[in-house]
C-alpha cells in the first residue's frame, strides 16, 4: 500500500519491540495515537504534564489492551527545565523509534511559559524544538527512527511577527496560534534538510490532524451552536490520529507532509497534504532555526550546510 492511497488505523503494522514517545497523550488525538500503538505491541511513553491524567489514560488503554506497555513521561512543554528532564529520562530507554510531537495549546488568553515566552509559540514550537533537539542523539541510535511534528491547516494563512515573537506589543490569540503552527511547518522542513545533509538515520515528517472535533470548542466559538451539523464535516479524534500514525509507522517521504485527504483536508484517510509555499521558504526556515537556538539555548548541532 502506498501512502497516497489513504492510510487509516487498520494500516498500522505490528510494532512489537519498538518504542514511541507521544506528547499530549492523555486526551484527544494524542490518546488515540497511544492507544493504537499500544494495541500493535509498542512500548509507549505518554508525555504529559499531569500524572493523574496520564495514569487515567494508561488505565483506559489497558482496558482495551490489558498487557499494554505504557509509562508516564513527565513533560511540560511550557518549561524548558521540564523538557530537559524528560529528554534525560527518555534517553535511558533501550531504544526510541519515534518522537511524535502532538501536544499543543490553542487560543488561550495571553499567557507566558516558565521562561517567559508567549505560550502558544513557547509550547507549540519552542518546546517541540527543544525536546526534539535533545532527543536526536537517542533517536539516531535506532536506524529508521522518526520525528513527527504536528502543524495545522491554520499555517496556510499565518505569518510570524519576527519583531514581536513574545507578544509584548500585541496579542491576537488566533493569529499567534497560526504563527506557532507555521513555525511547526518551517521546523520540520528545516530539520529534514539538516538531517539529510548530516546523513543522519533520523527522518523528519510533518502532519496535521485536519480539524478534529475535540478542538471545536476552543477553535470555533459560535460554531458550537451548530455543532451537530459541523460535526459531520469534522474529524473525530481517532481519525485525527491517522496522519501521525502514518508518519510514525507507514511508508513516507523524508520531509513529507501528511494529513486527511477528504473534504478540504479537514477529514478522511491520511495521505499527502498541501502546505503553503512560505512553509517551505529556506530563508524563513533558517531564520526560525537560529531564533529557536537563541531563545531556548539548545542547539541540535546540525549545520546549515
Amino acid at each position: 500500500m502506498s501512502h497516497s492511497e489513504g492510510f487509516t488505523e487498520a494500516n498500522v503494522p505490528e510494532q512489537t519491540g519498538k518504542a514511541f514517545i507521544v506528547t499530549g497523550a492523555n486526551a484527544g488525538v494524542g490518546f488515540e495515537i497511544a492507544r493504537v500503538l499500544a494495541a500493535r505491541g509498542a512500548r509507549v511513553l505518554l508525555g504529559c504534564r499531569d500524572q493523574t491524567r496520564a495514569q487515567d489514560a494508561i488505565a483506559r488503554i489497558r482496558r482495551i489492551t490489558p498487557n499494554a506497555d505504557l509509562v508516564w513521561l513527565p513533560l511540560d512543554l511550557g518549561d524548558l527545565d521540564s523538557v530537559r528532564t524528560a529528554a534525560e529520562i527518555a534517553a535511558k530507554e533501550p531504544r526510541v523509534d519515534a518522537l511524535i510531537n502532538n501536544a499543543a495549546v490553542m487560543n488561550p488568553p495571553l499567557t507566558r511559559t516558565k521562561q517567559g515566552f508567549e505560550l502558544q509559540f513557547g509550547v507549540n514550537h519552542l518546546g517541540v524544538f527543544a525536546l526534539t533537539s535533545l532527543l536526536l542523539p537517542k533517536l539516531a541510535e535506532t536506524p529508521g527512527s522518526r520525528v513527527v511534528v504536528t502543524s495545522s491547516i491554520s499555517h496556510v494563512k499565518a505569518k510570524i511577527d519576527w519583531d514581536d515573537l513574545n507578544a509584548d506589543k500585541s496579542y491576537i490569540k488566533e493569529e499567534r496560534y497560526g504563527a506557532s503552527k507555521l513555525a511547526s511547518a518551517l521546523f520540520f522542513f528545516e530539520l529534514d534538510r539538516r538531517l539529510r545533509a548530516a546523513k543522519s538515520p533520523v527522518t523528519a515528517i510533518g502532519v496535521h490532524p485536519g480539524i478534529a472535533s475535540t478542538s471545536l470548542g476552543r477553535h470555533m466559538g459560535l460554531l458550537q451552536i451548530v455543532g451537530p451539523i459541523v460535526g459531520l464535516l469534522l474529524n473525530s479524534a481517532d481519525k485525527g490520529a491517522w496522519p501521525a500514525l502514518l508518519a510514525a509507522t507507514g511508508k513516507v517521504k523524508p520531509g513529507g507532509y501528511y494529513g486527511p485527504t477528504g473534504f478540504r483536508g479537514i477529514r478522511g484517510a491520511a495521505g499527502d497534504a498541501k502546505r503553503a509555499p512560505h512553509a517551505e521558504d529556506p530563508a524563513l526556515a533558517k531564520r526560525l532555526w537560529d531564533v529557536s537556538v537563541a531563545m531556548t539555548g539548545i542547539d541540535p548541532g546540525l549545520s546549515a550546510a
